[in-house]
């Protein structure tokens, strides 16, 4: 499947992929702001804000950053804004394209060693492609966005013998493991020998 590159960066395969990319999805939102429109409901009734929290079972503190928010702002201001974080500097196009030469594979771009999608690797293919500077940290967060997961290939040894490990486990550890003895309690306590 994946070696482990002697650089320390993050393999992306599609073999996992998050169905919402993260993050609350759209019905996520609508449910908070339904909590948020029933504390307003609550505060022009002028219940105590500790009731509110313990009725809707959130903070005490949230309850009253909504208050401060109705104030300011109306009921509006407690009206879901969209999902949070940075906008895209890819449109959805681009999203596709780069999507399109992900799947085609690194071989494609000129990285023929071997065929996984590294972290530098997908950051020089967007420069490439867009010419758009990202880092590689938000190259992660790009890749996490269109469903794409870090995957931690396995390192074996190449001479790793599974035979002769399982024969060593079986004769040498169970000869040399020193196993507790059974007689009579014992105490966890450093200071203070088991009583009998």
């Amino acid at each position: 499947m994946c070696r482990r590159d002697l650089d320390p960066v993050k393999i992306y395969t599609e073999d996992v992929r998050y169905a919402d990319g993260g993050g609350l999805d759209a019905r996520g939102r609508a449910q908070r702001e339904a909590v948020r429109m029933q504390a307003a409901d609550l505060l022009e009734q002028r219940i105590p804000v500790v009731e509110i929290a313990r009725r809707l079972r959130v903070s005490v503190k949230s309850v009253c950053q909504w208050q401060q928010t109705c104030r300011r702002d109306g009921r509006d201001g407690l009206l879901s804004t969209g999902p949070s974080g940075a906008a895209c500097r890819l449109d959805q196009a681009r999203l596709t394209r780069l999507q399109n030469a992900l799947d085609a594979g690194p071989a494609a771009y000129g990285w023929v060693e071997d065929q996984r999608w590294t972290l530098p690797r997908v950051t020089a293919l967007i420069a490439r492609l867009f010419h758009v500077h990202y880092t590689e940290r938000g190259v992660g967060y790009l890749l996490h966005r269109i469903g794409w997961s870090p995957q931690v290939p396995v390192h074996r040894a190449a001479e790793r013998d599974e035979a002769a490990i399982a024969a060593w486990r079986t004769e040498t550890w169970s000869r040399v493991r020193r196993w507790p003895a059974t007689s009579g309690r014992g105490s966890a306590s450093r200071t203070r020998p088991g009583s009998r």
